[in-house]
C-alpha cells in the first residue's frame, strides 16, 4: 500500500457509503503534491497551487465547524512545517483538521463528524 493506494481506498468507502451519508458526494481531493516536471509545477504554482494544502476536504458543516478537511500519511510519513501551518490556519477560521493514517482512521473520522458532531 501507498498513500495513494490509502486514499483510493477512502474515496471507493465514501462511494459505497452515499447511501447512509448521501453529503460523501462532496468530498474530494485537492491533487496538491506528487512529483510532477518543473514546468508543470511552476504553471501550478501561477494558478494558486500552494504547498502544504491537506489531500482532502468535505465541504460539509457540522456544529461549529465549517468542514472538514484531511491529511493522509501511510507508513512513517509526517506532516511538513508547510501541512502544519495550513492545518492550524484552517482550524482557526472554523474547520475541523485531522491527519490520518490510512484509509481506515480518515473514514472513522469522517464518520465520527457526520454523525457525532451537531449540526446547526
Amino acid at each position: 500500500m501507498s498513500e495513494h493506494d490509502e486514499q483510493v481506498a477512502l474515496f471507493q468507502w465514501a462511494e459505497y457509503n452515499l447511501i447512509h451519508h448521501p453529503e460523501l458526494w462532496l468530498l474530494h481531493a485537492i491533487p496538491n503534491g506528487g512529483h510532477r516536471h518543473a514546468a508543470v509545477g511552476k504553471r501550478l504554482k501561477a494558478e494558486g497551487v500552494k504547498a502544504g494544502v491537506p489531500d482532502m476536504f468535505l465541504p460539509v458543516a457540522r456544529g461549529e465547524y465549517h468542514g472538514l478537511y484531511i491529511e493522509m500519511k501511510y507508513g512513517k510519513n509526517k506532516t511538513t512545517d508547510a501541512q502544519r501551518e495550513w492545518l492550524n490556519r484552517l482550524a482557526a477560521e472554523g474547520y475541523l483538521t485531522a491527519v490520518c493514517w490510512g484509509w481506515t482512521e480518515a473514514s472513522e473520522r469522517i464518520e465520527w463528524y457526520l454523525t457525532e458532531v451537531e449540526t446547526s
